[in-house]
């Protein structure tokens, strides 16, 4: 997990609330005034955010909610598999990572749950993340595994992997 340690270190990164590391690296200067955004959100945004993401084998993004899409890029090292959950329950997946089986983009739908695997063993995965309008904690939901069983009861192997 070398590569891991040193990208931690460069980039500066912390922990991340759902698992992995993170650092945000743009936030927009400009807002987007709530009377502007849809019903979703209770205050002004920023137009758009970045940040750095890295998720180590071993270790996984718990799953979660935002109000906004989520674009993903891949930087380095494994592929990553986004598990999603759709709001009427519809569980797929999508890899991320530039072999064969991913892609270097993907995107995750606002209001759907999701979370974030490493595909390779003894690795780990780079990551960005760009949100619009800018991501705000207050738009951030990881609900505990109790409350996720509850809505998708037919889902609970996979619930019961991706929360802690």
């Amino acid at each position: 997990m070398s590569s891991a340690r040193h990208w931690i270190e460069k980039l500066s990164l912390a922990r991340h609330p759902e698992g992995g590391w993170y650092r945000e690296t743009y936030r927009s200067g400009e807002t987007i005034r709530r009377d502007h955004l849809p019903p979703r959100f209770d205050g002004d945004r920023a137009f758009s955010t970045a940040i750095y993401y890295l998720l180590e084998s071993g270790d996984f993004s718990a799953l979660h909610r935002i109000r906004q899409d989520e674009v993903w890029h891949h930087y380095d090292g494994s592929s990553l598999t986004l598990h999603l959950i759709s709001p009427a329950g519809e569980y797929s997946t999508l890899s991320l990572g530039r072999g064969r089986t991913g892609s270097p983009q993907a995107v995750t739908r606002a209001g759907f749950f999701f979370a974030a695997t490493v595909d390779e063993p003894d690795s780990c995965t780079l990551a960005g993340c760009t949100v619009a309008p800018g991501f705000d904690f207050a738009d951030f939901d990881l609900p505990s595994r109790a409350d996720l069983l509850r809505l998708y009861p037919h889902l609970r192997e996979v619930v019961e992997r991706l929360t802690r």
